[in-house]
């Protein structure tokens, strides 16, 4: 992973290979953004003046290479867009994606530096988080050619509150570290992260952090009934896993439970998917791959308070053996589910796992998934769904989510939705109800099997989890470890208010 420092030298006199400045759209033309002072002094005050020479606007997104002049050790100037100029200062997100474009346009560069806005702890640290995201990089399958992520990044920073700086840059080190193991994680191949594979590496992990990891394999999985697992594994060669990791604080006062869906590959079982909708289903991972991350991230960052990940690991595969459409299942806990689509599996799965993780009585649960199509038609593609049966849970978790750049929406669990899956003949449920409104319907599912007086919320990240058009701000394409930031800020504000 590119590395990071912070310093306090002043942009001119800095050794690197590229000085990265912000620039914004004035009213009378692009401004230079705090942070440029010595680089525009380097260009005789007429930096603004150059870069409207070469076409820039000042715009968010754009990146403008110029060569450095005299007075400056850097090789290169690269200019990159705010937006709209802030006198109250820049958005903690603008700042981010700033630095993420930065990042990206500097592949193959071995020193950059970034003199963006960076007065504030907060900012430093959001500077820090969007360049070590915007670096990011998957070369697992790749051969040699490809440009390399940029070698190390310095931050710039005032002498003034360079302890807070370097802090908020050891914050965000540990919080990109985590997002991007997440994202290596929905990056692999399925073929090469199976149930057992996933669950091996949280052992891993495990042993390098201090955690505890449990992991059920399908004997302890059929011993304790759990039919849901069992049932969304059953068709393929690679059996299913529930794993625990777990992260305790001597000081905490409450305890919280993230549940992840991990189907590492899923091809919709019997109720196979259509042609074209099968190539990113290594994907419907990524909830078990952010809980997981955000348990790692809350032991690297000492919080106080308890917290659990579970990941409900399965491969949903057509086969002899496969859970058929019409199949009746027995729940962990005791509920049967007659299943009508196969394709409707990730809900299963977390049932079990919510179930498991009520016995242990946490404060709050939280599960994450890329659980429904319907809720990509609701929000599209950069935008999650929240639920929860406590609305002020749910609204705190959407603000939560905006504060650290990640996009939401609450959405509700309308009762009147219940019914189609309470009207199966054979069995207490059905895991499919009313077509229109499916993103909530599979919510209500989920709500069956949260334990009473338990609070509860539904992440579903099915839009933003895997981005598949040209990378933005500091998102590549492919795994984005969404949800990580918004489960890492509820567990600090569960730490420091000492409930969920």
């Amino acid at each position: 992973m590119t590395a990071l420092s912070v310093s306090t030298s002043s942009a001119a006199s800095l050794r690197a290979d590229a000085l990265v400045v912000g620039v914004a759209k004035g009213p009378k033309g692009i401004v230079p953004a705090p942070g440029s002072e010595t680089v525009n002094e380097a260009f005789e005050g007429k930096l603004a003046e150059v870069l409207t020479t070469l076409g820039a606007t000042g715009a968010e997104g754009e990146a403008v290479k110029v060569p450095a002049p005299a007075g400056l050790k850097a090789a290169l100037v690269l200019a990159v867009g705010l937006g709209e100029a802030a006198e109250g200062g820049y958005a903690l997100e603008t700042l981010r994606r700033a630095a993420g474009v930065a990042a990206r346009t500097l592949a193959g560069t071995k020193k950059a530096a970034l003199a963006l806005p960076a007065e504030s702890a907060e900012e430093v640290e959001a500077v820090a988080l969007g360049g070590l995201l915007g670096a990011y990089a998957f070369g697992a399958y790749k051969g040699e050619g490809g440009k390399e992520p940029v070698g190390e990044l310095i931050l710039l920073a005032p002498r003034k509150g360079s302890k807070d700086a370097k802090a908020s840059a050891e914050r965000a080190t540990a919080i990109a570290e985590e997002m991007n193991r997440a994202r290596d994680l929905v990056n692999t191949a399925p073929n090469d992260l199976n149930p057992k594979g996933f669950a091996a590496i949280a052992q891993a992990a495990g042993k390098d952090h201090g955690l505890k990891v449990e992991v059920l394999d399908e004997k302890a999985l059929a011993k304790g009934g759990f039919g849901g697992l069992l049932g969304v594994g059953n068709g393929s060669a690679n059996p299913p896993r529930l794993v625990k990791v777990a992260y305790t604080h001597p000081k905490a006062k409450a305890t919280l439970a993230f549940i992840g869906k991990g189907i590492t590959y899923d091809s919709g079982g019997i109720s196979l998917k259509p042609a074209g909708h099968n190539e990113t289903m290594k994907c419907d991972m990524a909830g078990a791959a952010a809980v997981f991350a955000a348990v790692v991230a809350a032991k690297r960052l000492g919080l106080a308070v308890n917290v659990t990940a579970w990941l409900a690991l399965a491969e949903n595969m057509p086969s002899g053996s496969a859970t058929r459409p019409g199949d009746v299942l027995r729940m962990y806990g005791g509920k049967t589910v007659e299943v009508l689509n196969t394709d409707a599996e990730g809900r299963l799965v977390l049932a079990d796992a919510i179930v498991r993780a009520g016995e242990e009585q946490p404060d709050v649960i939280v599960d994450v998934a890329t659980l429904t199509g319907a809720m990509v038609l609701a929000l599209g593609n950069r935008t999650f769904g929240v639920m929860s049966n406590n609305e002020e849970l749910r609204e705190n978790l959407h603000t939560l989510a905006g504060e650290v750049g990640e996009q939401s929406w609450p959405m509700p669990l309308p009762a009147e939705l219940k019914k189609g899956m309470t009207e199966s003949t054979i069995a207490d449920l059905a895991n499919m109800g009313e077509r229109m409104g499916g993103g909530l319907v599979a919510g209500l599912f989920l709500k069956e099997f949260v334990a009473e007086g338990i609070d509860w919320a539904h992440l579903d990240i099915a839009g933003p989890a895997f981005h598949e058009s040209a990378p933005f701000g500091y998102t590549p394409k492919g795994g984005t470890a969404s949800a990580v930031r918004t489960l890492v800020a509820f567990a600090e504000q569960t730490a420091a208010n000492g409930k969920g």
